[in-house]
């Protein structure tokens, strides 16, 4: 069925970053199909669902270009004790997760993305397939890869790095089962992508085969990069130069590839990564909980496309322009850049971009998947609505978020969630969740931990 919403503001996010007021979004069979001033709309669709929008902005949806999704199980602990984590366990508590537990936090951490405004999502993980159907249901447009390494972790505790042919192989190969089995599932929404997880615990040759697979099913790949000293200090050690020179020199830098975070790039990486036509998925949010920030603006210069994640324990891209737009400011002492409608492009065609996918999502246009959230604008720290970008960057709540619409089939209608039970997910996360690390805790008496958990559940 038709829908058509009225008299609403709409920020379409197109070149010119045009907003319309008091203006009319009609979309059928999944595609937008008129945007425009109410008065000059003319549409016959007499079966049509007709949306009064007064008071209401229309935004396009969010693309989450770098997010753990089970790493929602870790909310509240992982995000204040450094990265890699100071604390000792073997494992977190998403690694003492059952199959089902696992499908619970993948509920979750998508209910939380849709309340959020977020359309579209990057989820990279191990066995994805346990939960793939799970967030395939939600209607959320999805970009699923394993993330795949061919490290040796008994050596490496040793201090030697040691790379295994037959992990290697194994990755690869469930990495392509799972573009074989979901790539353009789900009427399209669903896509394939491949991964190598990072410079200093992927061989060359896994770098070469995880591009070349990428070329093969005609998909983007992604790595992470950048992330931590330690990673630095790693490849420095083993490879003689920094990370991006190791991508480079093994020809895994190309325009399909995102690489996510940045963080420490020098200027020889920043201009490598413009050259080849590089994505970035700046992960601000978590990058100020870790104590750090990529250089936005040179790896604009020098040609990169940005785009942006959320990465582990939160799935709020709302908070994550909001920390773009803080930490670019204060990272170049500068008042006025960037600029609210820099971070929602960043945050929605940018990261359509990156994804491969800005034909059909990323901005409101004619012609276009219909991608896009609501907000109410009557709430009190949006008004006066002198600049609905702006105040709602700078100030925007999730409870401000009303709707959220994918492929034409609404996934949040008048704030209630229309394909996940959220009370149902809230309560069994809850209960797995505390289990899991409070069986972290008593398996590793020995390991300190400065946290004093519940006794149990508290919901």
């Amino acid at each position: 069925m038709a829908t058509i919403i009225k008299n609403a503001t709409i920020v379409t996010g197109g070149p010119e970053r045009t907003v319309l007021y008091d203006a009319s979004l009609v979309v059928d069979d999944g595609k937008i199909t008129a945007v425009g001033p109410s008065d000059r709309i003319d549409v016959n669709l007499p079966e049509a669902e007709v949306i009064d929008g007064r008071g209401k902005a229309i935004f396009p949806g969010l693309v989450n270009c770098h997010t753990h999704m089970l790493a929602t199980a870790d909310r509240g602990i992982l995000e204040d004790f450094g990265f890699p984590t100071t604390l000792r366990f073997p494992t977190t508590g998403r690694g003492l997760l059952s199959v089902e537990e696992r499908n619970v936090f993948a509920l979750l951490a998508a209910a939380e993305a849709i309340r959020n405004g977020n359309t579209c999502l990057l989820e990279i993980s191990n066995n994805i397939t346990d939960y793939a159907e799970s967030l395939a249901s939600t209607g959320l447009r999805l970009a699923l890869t394993e993330n795949v390494n061919d490290f040796d972790d008994a050596e490496a505790r040793r201090g030697v790095y040691r790379f295994l042919d037959t992990k290697r192989e194994a990755g690869l190969q469930c990495n392509a089962d799972l573009i074989e089995a979901w790539d353009g599932k789900a009427n399209g929404r669903v896509m394939g992508f491949a991964a190598a997880h990072a410079p200093e615990n992927c061989s060359p040759e896994l770098l070469r085969q995880v591009r070349e697979m990428a070329e093969q099913y005609d998909v983007g790949y992604t790595i992470h990069l950048s992330q931590s000293n330690i990673e630095i200090e790693a490849v420095m050690r083993t490879r003689g130069v920094r990370p991006t020179q190791y991508l480079f020199a093994n020809d895994f830098l190309g325009e399909r590839l995102i690489v996510a975070h940045c963080r420490y790039v020098d200027d020889s990486e920043i201009a490598l990564l413009g050259q080849a036509g590089v994505a970035v998925s700046n992960n601000s949010a978590i990058a100020a909980r870790r104590g750090s920030a990529a250089p936005v603006k040179e790896l604009v210069a020098a040609g990169c496309t940005i785009g942006m994640g959320s990465d582990n324990m939160a799935e709020d891209m709302v908070e994550v322009m909001r920390a773009g737009l803080f930490h670019e400011r204060v990272r170049r002492n500068d008042e006025m850049d960037p600029q609210p409608e820099d971070v929602l492009e960043w945050a929605t065609i940018g990261g359509a971009r990156a994804l491969g996918i800005a034909d059909r999502i990323g901005s409101l246009e004619v012609g276009k998947q219909a991608d896009l959230f609501i907000v109410d604008l009557r709430r009190v720290h949006l008004v006066p609505t002198l600049r609905v970008v702006s105040a709602f960057v700078h100030n925007g709540q999730q409870p401000d978020i009303t709707d959220v619409m994918v492929d034409s089939q609404w996934l949040m209608r008048d704030s209630r969630l229309t394909t996940i039970d959220e009370d149902q997910v809230i309560s069994a996360a809850e209960q797995a969740g505390h289990a899991a690390w409070r069986r972290l805790v008593d398996e590793n008496p020995d390991v300190p931990f400065p946290i004093r958990l519940p006794p149990g559940p508290l919901l």
